[in-house]
């Protein structure tokens, strides 16, 4: 079996989805970290332990977002790349049983 072409949308979207969840588990060690940074600045003074949490917070929106889209054009380079190589050397040759 020859892979001799690759849906360059389909790979996109595939490519997307894998990126917002990798996304979304930095943004969880965000927040762990975060939390963790807050609880250690005490009564320190200021509102730094508020706005380390904060951050954790907002990065859980804003990091799956911005790692899909970025993820998203990536697979689409990367599938249209591989669509022209796989037209001048043939492909990648999957063995199955």
């Amino acid at each position: 079996m020859i892979i001799k072409q690759i849906g360059v949308l389909s790979a996109a979207k595939i490519s997307g989805i894998i990126a917002a969840a990798i996304g979304l588990i930095a943004a969880l060690l965000f927040l762990l970290f975060g939390g963790l940074l807050g609880g250690m600045m005490g009564d320190q003074g200021g509102n730094g332990g508020l706005l380390a949490i904060g951050g954790g917070v907002a990065s859980l929106v804003i990091l799956p977002v911005l790692y899909g889209i970025f993820g998203f054009i990536g697979g689409l380079i990367q599938a249209f790349i591989y669509n022209l190589a796989a037209g001048v050397v043939g492909g990648i040759r999957i063995e199955t049983e």
